[in-house]
């Protein structure tokens, strides 16, 4: 993958697929996996940090994510100044199907490093990707069955993923809005999509932990975040498809979500802020007003 080759995909009843390119070191906190995800690093590094640990991948290497977690995640650069890497997440019926066929067995751990991939592994990936990616010429039961291979070789691997879910609340109403994330959603429309009413919708969601207002926010920069490593759209762009007709207003919850400027994850910045390095750390410094 070339430094530049940044593109995402969704296929029903198959997957999605992201390539992911940055330019600046970033530490993304509190992202949340909701799916069974495999990661292949081209270049640069990514450590994951949880209450259950900390884990690195390198560039060649590979790591398998059990859905329902969430991760401190810093991607940190390779010699050539960026930090690439493809992520492959199936579609929940594939996960079903293949769990059906294939024999029983514990469910592996919720991280699991692949270390570096040989190149049939890596071919599989690429066959999988290119079928997640084209919906014209691949028809849909082989791209199925180029998605489930990889499940094939990770169970040779002795990785089992298990879709069984016992969701929360929270999973479930993060599920609603990524499904449509630019609806102007409001409490009672969340209510009535769960058959509750307000009051117990809120009162279960404090006993998890969080509100519907921090969900929708989180859900929209998560995808945000997606959509700035993964496309080349505009700011603006991106701002209007998660549910801003503000970008100001966009940039500032984006800032106040993950500390730092939309434009910082493609390495560069505006409006008189400049991003700077420091060892290890990227430092915001200075944004200047008018």
């Amino acid at each position: 993958m070339s430094d530049h080759s940044r593109s995402l995909q969704a296929r029903p009843g198959v997957g999605l697929s992201a390539s992911i390119v940055q330019y600046c070191e970033l530490r993304f906190s509190r992202l949340v996996v909701d799916r069974p995800s495999l990661i292949v690093l081209s270049h640069g590094s990514k450590l994951l940090q949880s209450g259950r640990g900390q884990w690195t991948v390198r560039g060649g290497e590979a790591v398998v994510l059990a859905g329902g977690q969430t991760f401190d995640v810093t991607n940190r650069m390779s010699e050539r100044g960026s930090y690439g890497a493809r992520w492959l997440v199936w579609d929940p019926a594939v996960l079903a199907s293949f769990e059906r066929t294939a024999p029983g067995g514990p469910v592996t751990p919720d991280v699991t490093l692949l270390g570096k991939t040989d190149a049939a592994f890596a071919d599989a990936f690429d066959r999988a990707v290119e079928a997640v990616g084209d919906a014209v010429h691949i028809p849909e039961a082989v791209a199925q069955h180029r998605v489930a291979e990889l499940l094939v070789w990770l169970s040779l691997k002795g990785v089992r993923i298990s879709q069984a879910e016992n969701l929360s609340l929270t999973a479930r109403v993060r599920r609603l809005f990524e499904a449509s994330i630019a609806e102007p959603w409001t409490i009672a429309t969340v209510a009535d999509r769960f058959a509750l009413s307000e009051a117990t919708l809120r009162r279960r969601l404090s006993q998890e932990g969080t509100t519907v207002g921090d969900l929708l926010v989180d859900v929209r920069m998560s995808q945000a975040m997606l959509l700035l490593q993964s496309t080349d759209q505009a700011v603006n762009r991106i701002a209007l498809d998660v549910g801003y007709e503000s970008p100001s207003r966009f940039a500032n919850r984006f800032r106040e979500r993950f500390g730092f400027p939309p434009t910082a994850i493609r390495g560069h910045a505006r409006g008189g802020e400049r991003i700077e390095r420091r060892g290890e750390r990227l430092i915001e410094v200075g944004a200047v007003a008018g």
